[in-house]
């Protein structure tokens, strides 16, 4: 935690440094006393709140949509061998492609609103969280599956009592990364082409080079973005402690 501390402390004095070293161009490193000026500013503005509560609907959205496709299809992938080894190498070769290369497709298909903002995050989502669930499928002890089986228990019986409680770790692994994914795919849509959300507020602050403004932006997202990764990798934790 003190070397974490000692790190920031650098790289903010680092940050002043470049600033008032007029190496670089106006307000493109802006003093930390201006950044922090306009992230009150940002913090007091109603708008900003309007803003931040469509990303954040997006981003729910967006995990929700492609945790939950992520979630069948790893656990698809995980029971059954032959679709495991016919799909399974095309999702690891699709998982590191830029997914942004397909927000043209859902334009077409969900139009320019919301619908195309979700559908980003939900693609960006969906192969951390069904690539973590088939993982953890294959580590399922084969006497649970076996226990399972001899009390006759159904698909569903089987998916909830056996393989959802052995999995909840990779389970939430996949969750935790498929967040941080669907953020940064719904942003990048929103600075693509949005009217609205965070990323929209960022391009704006860009184009009128208001660069404490894009900074203060910038800042809040990562904060937020940060605090629920760390919420969700305790409460990973807390559940592996208990398993």
């Amino acid at each position: 935690m003190r070397l974490r501390l000692l790190l920031i402390l650098g790289a903010l004095i680092l940050w002043e440094a470049v600033s008032a070293s007029g190496l670089l161009f106006r307000d493109v490193v802006p003093s930390l006393l201006t950044v922090a000026q306009a992230l009150l500013r940002l913090l007091a503005d109603p708008a900003f709140w309007s803003h931040a509560a469509v990303t954040a609907g997006e981003v729910l959205g967006a995990l929700a949509i492609g945790g939950t496709a992520g979630l069948a299809a790893g656990l698809l992938l995980g029971a059954n061998r032959f679709l495991g080894r016919a799909y399974e190498p095309y999702l690891n070769s699709l998982a590191p492609t830029p997914k942004i290369i397909f927000f043209p497709v859902m334009i077409m298909a969900f139009g320019v609103y919301a619908g195309s903002k979700v559908a980003m995050g939900a693609l960006s989502a969906f192969f951390p969280v069904a690539l973590s669930t088939a993982a953890g499928m294959r580590e399922v002890d084969a006497a649970l599956i076996r226990v399972g089986r001899s009390f006759r228990l159904s698909t569903w019986q089987m998916v909830t009592k056996i393989y959802l409680p052995a999995i909840r770790v990779p389970v939430l692994n996949g969750l935790r990364l498929g967040f941080g994914v669907a953020v940064i795919g719904v942003l990048l849509a929103e600075t693509k082409l949005s009217n609205q959300g965070l990323g929209y507020l960022v391009m704006q602050a860009y184009a009128r080079f208001d660069m404490p403004l894009m900074y203060a932006i910038l800042i809040v997202v990562f904060t937020v973005a940060v605090a629920l990764n760390a919420a969700l990798e305790r409460f990973s934790r807390t559940r592996r402690g208990k398993g």
